[in-house]
């Protein structure tokens, strides 16, 4: 892979944060039957990120669930013949909540229709909302994410690589092209 461009750096993914959660905040009339859904992997730490900003900004925390989608991957079979499945305890009751599925980058939108059919088996939450850092276009499905940091347009041989400190030791999105 070669790096094309950084395309946000710390600062610029601060500023999208506060801003993705000022609107979650304005959009919903407050925080009150809210919670926080990170997709695995990097839509978790964003997610806790959100979290924090809100908690900043209204004074009130709001729960934080972590969403493994890999049984639901309609490329399943793709990916390995025998997937290792690694349930998680949710204790908290989803119906009738307001449910924002966080991601990191939404690309053709399989991911989030994986997330949307696990959410299915949780139970039945009153609205469901997407939060995304990164919107790279190239839908395959109709769905659209209600939050975006940043609108990127791409190529399909480029890859959008989102970087968390949490995880990656930096925070930054970069572009790289396939070689």
């Amino acid at each position: 892979m070669k790096t094309k461009a950084i395309i946000l750096d710390e600062k610029a993914i601060q500023r999208a944060t506060t801003r993705i959660a000022n609107e979650i905040i304005e959009r919903n009339k407050g925080v009150e039957d809210l919670i926080l859904v990170g997709i695995k992997t990097r839509g978790v730490p964003f997610a806790y990120r959100l979290a924090d900003k809100i908690y900043e900004i209204e004074g009130e925390k709001v729960p934080v669930l972590t969403l493994d989608i890999t049984l639901y991957r309609d490329d399943l079979t793709e990916i390995q013949d025998d997937p290792i499945v690694i349930k998680e305890d949710i204790d908290i009751n989803i119906n009738d909540k307001i449910i924002v599925l966080v991601d990191d980058v939404i690309f053709t939108g399989r991911t989030v229709r994986a997330a949307l059919d696990a959410l299915v088996d949780m139970g039945r939450p009153r609205k469901v909302q997407l939060a995304v850092l990164i919107d790279r276009g190239h839908r395959e499905l109709p769905i659209r994410p209600d939050y975006i940091g940043k609108n990127v347009p791409t190529s399909r041989n480029e890859i959008v690589n989102v970087k968390f400190i949490e995880i990656d030791k930096i925070d930054q999105v970069i572009i790289e092209e396939k070689r």
